[in-house]
């Protein structure tokens, strides 16, 4: 049964549509998995999990559309947003953060755990989709679909030439960005400002936590991102991949300028028997979910 999660400051009714309600589901040894509950309805549900150093905000523009055909929700992995830091060694095993999106899809309703025939669609952006796929797995035939948007296909020492200490590093953000939170949002916005919205600044906002002094810290706790990172550098694609039996969509970032990399790039590591459809999105960084919100929600959906 899910908890009524953190509250939320209360809505700007300037700021655009309202806010989605926070809950919480709560894990083995008792730690708190927060999500917000878009609504919607339809079967199978659907639930989406979030980037490195990200939130469930970071979903907004898929799940308002989403919604109109689907019940959907999403959810802050263990370290990030609202949910949760354990520190205990193997907290952040990628078992145990596939576990974590079973137990929401189940804890929120979008997946009816006493329902042997229920299924849900798993989706994972980035590091987010690694998520996923550990979940796909345990969950066999009762996931519907995976699908993957620019993640869940690498193994990052070699697809990186770095070692986690490296990777963490490149993490670090210019300390003019963090100076403030107007700094901070300046930033983002200067991305691509024709996609950012009351949306967007909710999810930058939720990324960053602001100190007395004004100055800005990552709100990705820094045991969680490190521990969350050396997760993604053991992950092998191929080994991970072939245990699930869903049929899986892959959303594949294309760099305006460079549409040919989508041919020319290195195969699948997918087994031969695997039902996979690959849907190519060119676009200017990897945040598809921000830059081409209609082409991630179609890829979701199967249209």
């Amino acid at each position: 049964m899910p908890h009524p999660g953190p509250p939320d400051p209360a809505p700007d009714p300037a700021a655009g549509p309202p806010d989605p309600p926070g809950f919480v589901v709560v894990v083995e040894p008792g730690d708190r998995i927060h999500f917000l509950d878009w609504g919607g309805s339809g079967d199978p549900g659907i639930v989406l999990v979030h980037g490195l150093a990200a939130s469930a905000w970071v979903w907004a523009p898929v799940a308002r559309r989403l919604i109109a055909a689907r019940r959907t929700i999403a959810m802050d992995v263990r370290g990030h947003g609202l949910s949760d830091a354990p520190t205990e060694t193997g907290a952040y095993d990628l078992d145990i953060l596939g576990a974590d999106v079973v137990a929401v899809a189940e804890g929120s309703g979008a997946l009816d755990p006493d329902d042997p025939d229920a299924r849900v669609v798993l989706v994972g952006h980035g590091f987010g989709a690694i998520a996923a796929v550990a979940a796909a797995a345990a969950l066999g035939d009762r996931c519907a679909r995976l699908v993957l948007v620019d993640g869940g296909l690498d193994h990052l020492p070699s697809a990186t030439g770095m070692d986690v200490d490296e990777f963490l590093r490149g993490l670090d953000e210019p300390p003019e960005v963090m100076r403030s939170m107007a700094a901070w949002l300046a930033d983002r916005r200067a991305w691509d400002p024709g996609t950012w919205d009351a949306d967007q600044e909710r999810a930058t906002r939720a990324a960053v936590v602001e100190t007395p002094a004004g100055r800005l810290v990552p709100a990705t706790r820094p045991h969680a991102l490190e521990a969350t990172v050396r997760a993604m550098f053991e992950y092998q694609p191929a080994v991970s991949l072939a245990a699930v039996s869903a049929s899986i969509v892959v959303v594949r970032r294309i760099t305006p300028g460079d549409e040919t990399a989508a041919t020319a790039g290195a195969p699948l590591p997918v087994g031969p028997d695997a039902d996979v459809t690959v849907v190519d999105v060119t676009a200017p960084g990897h945040n598809l979910l921000r830059y081409r919100p209609d082409e991630v929600t179609a890829a979701i959906l199967g249209r």
